[in-house]
C-alpha cells in the first residue's frame, strides 16, 4: 500500500477521526440514500452501492492512482468490514437501528 492512501484507511485514534468521520458519513447518509434510490427507481437491491462504488473508485483510476493501490486499499477495508461483522454477529448482531 502507497502512502497516498494510507491516510484515508488508518484510524489516528484522535477525537477528530478522518476514517471514523467518512465512514460515518457513509453509514448516516450515503447507505440510506441508495437504498432510497434503489427503492423509488425499481432497482435491485445493492445494485446502487456496487455501480456507485465502482464509479467512485473509477474516479480515484482517473487521478492517476494506480489500480493496484485502490484494490488494495479496498482490500483492507473488505477486511476490516468483514471482522466488524464477523464480531456483531458473535454479539447478536449491528446494534439497533443501524441494520
Amino acid at each position: 500500500m502507497t502512502a497516498r492512501l494510507d491516510h484515508l484507511i488508518e484510524h489516528d485514534l484522535s477525537d477528530d477521526c478522518l476514517v471514523c468521520r467518512a465512514q460515518d458519513v457513509v453509514a448516516m447518509a450515503l447507505m440510506p440514500a441508495a437504498a432510497a434510490w434503489e427503492s423509488d427507481n425499481g432497482l435491485p437491491r445493492f445494485s446502487v452501492a456496487l455501480h456507485g462504488a465502482a464509479e467512485l473508485l473509477g474516479a480515484m483510476l482517473q487521478e492517476g492512482i494506480a489500480r493496484e493501490t485502490v484494490e488494495g486499499a479496498l482490500a483492507e477495508l473488505l477486511d476490516d468490514i468483514e471482522l466488524r461483522v464477523s464480531e456483531d454477529e458473535a454479539l447478536g448482531g449491528p446494534p439497533q437501528g443501524s441494520a
